[in-house]
């Protein structure tokens, strides 16, 4: 089984950088998870250890994934979680996005085929962004996250016209890096009155895309 890449570990929480093209939790057809991969590694130190999902990356989306290593404390974080987290992430745009900095605000629905769409009869999404460099054809961006809506980042900048490079499914035509150009790297967490600053480290392909511009 693939190894963990733990970023921190203590009695309530497990915080681990999920790679691009591993399933947070199973779809009812693969077994190969995180998710398998975090119960596995605390079940192995004591056979009574559970791990419980706390919020979920797409799969091809790599960074920081929070467990929970009891049920009183997912269900404290899953029920604050909004308030007591900012999340984080880079991505890579196909195109030059022509403003630096912007709040991209929208309502978003989900149809039957699992295509996120915007909609005036959707829920609220807010996502904010600056550019950190550009090259000739593509935009890196630095993302906070100010709700958690699923493929938030993805349909927000493909309703741009800049969509996330490797992005098929919301319209994106180049792929360079053969995976989606979008890696969670920070998680800010308060619990207990202490804060927690959780980074995954930035994947080579990435580091190569801020160097380059």
């Amino acid at each position: 089984m693939q190894k963990l890449d733990i970023i921190y570990e203590d009695k309530d929480l497990l915080v681990v950088n999920k790679p691009s093209k591993l399933l947070t939790i199973s779809d009812g057809k693969t077994t190969n998870t995180l998710y398998s991969m975090a119960k596995y590694y605390v079940k192995k130190q004591h056979k009574s250890n559970k791990i419980f999902i706390v919020h979920r990356l797409d799969k091809d989306t790599s960074g920081v994934v929070l467990f929970a290593k009891n049920e009183l404390i997912k269900k404290y974080l899953q029920t604050n979680w909004h308030t007591i987290t900012k999340r984080k992430y880079l991505a890579i745009l196909e195109g030059k996005l022509p403003n630096k900095r912007g709040v991209i605000k929208q309502y978003l629905k989900e149809n039957k085929f699992h295509q996120v769409y915007v909609s005036p009869k959707g829920e609220y999404a807010e996502t904010k962004y600056a550019v950190i460099n550009y090259k000739p054809n593509n935009t890196l961006v630095d993302i906070e996250i100010v709700t958690g809506r699923k493929n938030q980042i993805r349909v927000g900048f493909s309703s741009l016209g800049y969509p996330i490079i490797g992005d098929k499914k919301y319209g994106s035509t180049t792929n360079p890096l053969n995976r989606l150009g979008l890696h969670a790297y920070n998680l800010e967490l308060t619990l207990n009155n202490k804060k927690y600053n959780f980074e995954a480290k930035i994947p080579k392909e990435f580091i190569s895309s801020k160097k380059e511009a």
